[in-house]
């Protein structure tokens, strides 16, 4: 089955990226919402550019969709800038669904399809592919109004390959769908991926940035604080394990792991050390022995740990002050 374009942009030795976004600033009178923000995508990449609120995700999309003009900087996609022509290359879904809902599924992708400009011909096999593509193949004549969340949220990705578009952006792709819904959706983006499919995600969903992008961004306050591999940004912040410590002497545990070089962090209100290296639980027990322990466990370093750590967006409790020998009071 084929929904996607053949991928004729790898050459021997060059690779034209599918975007590349170089020094961009944006300014709404005196607040920056971007500030000299430079990645790259190459073609057939999953990259997950993650911030909080207001951190400038939404106005990167809409420079890159060209419904947004940035104050300096450029985007390239596909190694064309911006432009109108170029946003017949790109393909969105949203984080809202923008479904006409007395319509049936086959009727909204060919709305859709006939405002990219398909021939007639084309949006038949398009429509009937992306439909097939998303799993709604038997539901082709079902108004949208009778879907369920996860099959509305399936029909909004079609309609953003139904015109074959070299870069797709998926704006928050699960948010506020249940679990078994969460799972379809991912499959379907490892698929697309596997045919070859350029895809920006965005999310708040850390999980399913780990899960499924090959590079990650970390965007606050319009900068690109941090880029890379999930293996490079554990690199960055020198940890690979966290241990999970319940202790009666909160105190000492802080003042012990200290000594050994862990850094304390606080995640629910429970105590938790990062590891500059990895340990075995018998070595780490050692290292806290003559504290009492109630129960320790250990747990591999995860993007929500990285997230939080680059960002420092946490609650204050976050971080165990070293002034602090009681880090309750």
């Amino acid at each position: 089955m084929v929904v996607l374009p053949s991928n004729d942009l790898v050459g021997e030795k060059t690779v034209t990226l599918a975007l590349q976004i170089k020094q961009l600033s944006k300014r709404y009178g005196d607040r920056a919402v971007l500030e000299d923000l430079s990645l790259a995508i190459a073609p057939g990449e999953i990259y997950g550019l993650l911030g909080p609120n207001g951190a400038g995700k939404t106005t990167t999309i809409n420079i890159i969709c060209n419904l947004l003009k940035a104050d300096s900087g450029t985007v390239k996609v596909n190694g064309k800038a911006v432009s109108d022509a170029t946003k017949a290359w790109i393909g969105i879904a949203p984080q809202e669904n923008l479904l006409y809902r007395s319509l049936t599924c086959r009727e909204n992708l060919n709305f859709f399809a006939q405002i990219y400009g398909l021939s007639k011909a084309e949006r038949q096999r398009q429509v009937q592919t992306c439909l097939e593509a998303v799993n709604l193949g038997d539901r082709a004549n079902s108004p949208v109004e009778t879907l369920s969340g996860g099959m509305q949220r399936r029909l909004s990705m079609a309609i953003a390959l139904v015109h074959c578009p070299k870069l797709v952006i998926l704006d928050e792709p699960t948010t506020g769908l249940d679990i078994e819904a969460r799972y379809e959706i991912w499959d379907l983006i490892k698929r697309l991926k596997d045919q070859g499919m350029t895809i920006l995600l965005t999310s708040h969903l850390l999980d399913e940035v780990e899960r499924l992008c090959q590079r990650i961004g970390i965007l606050k306050g319009g900068q690109l604080l941090a880029e890379g591999t999930l293996a490079e940004l554990r690199n960055r912040i020198a940890a690979t394990d966290i241990v999970i410590v319940h202790t009666p002497d909160e105190p000492g545990a802080i003042a012990r792991a200290r000594e050994h070089g862990f850094k304390p962090r606080r995640y629910g209100g429970e105590l938790a050390f990062w590891l500059p290296e990895h340990l075995e639980l018998k070595d780490i027990l050692e290292r806290f022995d003559g504290i009492p322990l109630d129960s320790i466990s250990r747990q591999p370093v995860r993007l929500e740990h990285i997230y939080v750590e680059i960002t420092q967006g946490a609650p204050a409790e976050f971080f165990v002050p070293e002034n602090l020998a009681d880090p309750w009071n």
